[in-house]
């Protein structure tokens, strides 16, 4: 009987740990799949006078009669960006992408707006401004919306919501910083953003 029980217990010991070390090990890898932009300012540098803030792992753009962004601290060049936003009624933002320097423009970053009511409607939502107007009008005040991108040499394509609003090319801008604005007056929100780096095809 005690031999028995011995080599139960041993049996159990041996399967055990390796089950513990598993364990531990998904939850260490789930913990470090978070996003970027997810709960902290990591690897994204704080310019403007916007005050951005977390709400859980949302991000959250107020500005006043000011603009601000958010600007990643390395460059990117080919790759796919998703993210979920939700704008008010009266702000101005946008995602500047391949920016050239530690600030945003419409001529040294390709900017894909997030303005329904821009005075200008070839610069609203879904728009590459200054350089296409969006090819599909989509409303997004008020709602969480996605915009999915993809850069991949002199190919530029983005969706909103689904639909498809820019399939362009451009020679202009190879590689750069990447940076979440909020501009004018009201709030921004974005969640879920992830970049994934491409090959050029």
């Amino acid at each position: 009987m005690f031999q028995k029980s011995r080599v139960s217990a041993i049996y159990v010991r041996h399967w055990f740990t390796p089950l513990v070390l598993l364990l531990s090990l998904g939850f260490i890898s789930c913990e470090s799949k978070k996003g970027p932009l997810a709960g902290d300012f990591e690897g994204w540098e704080i310019y403007g006078g916007a005050a951005w803030s977390f709400e859980g792992e949302e991000l959250v753009g107020v500005v006043s009669d000011s603009v601000g962004f958010v600007m990643s601290e390395m460059p990117y060049s080919d790759f796919r960006l998703e993210v979920e936003f939700k704008p008010d009624s009266s702000i101005n933002s946008g995602i500047y992408l391949r920016c050239q320097n530690k600030e945003i423009s419409f001529t040294d970053c390709y900017e894909f707006n997030i303005w329904d009511l821009h005075p200008n409607q070839d610069f609203r939502t879904g728009s590459v401004v200054n350089i296409a107007p969006p090819l599909q009008y989509v409303e997004t005040i008020d709602q969480w919306n996605t915009y999915e991108i993809e850069l991949s040499g002199t190919a530029l394509k983005a969706w909103v919501k689904g639909v498809q609003t820019v399939d362009l090319q451009d020679l202009t801008l190879e590689q750069g910083f990447i940076a979440l604005q909020a501009m004018g007056t009201g709030e921004i929100r974005f969640r879920n953003l992830n970049i994934t780096p491409t090959t050029r095809k």
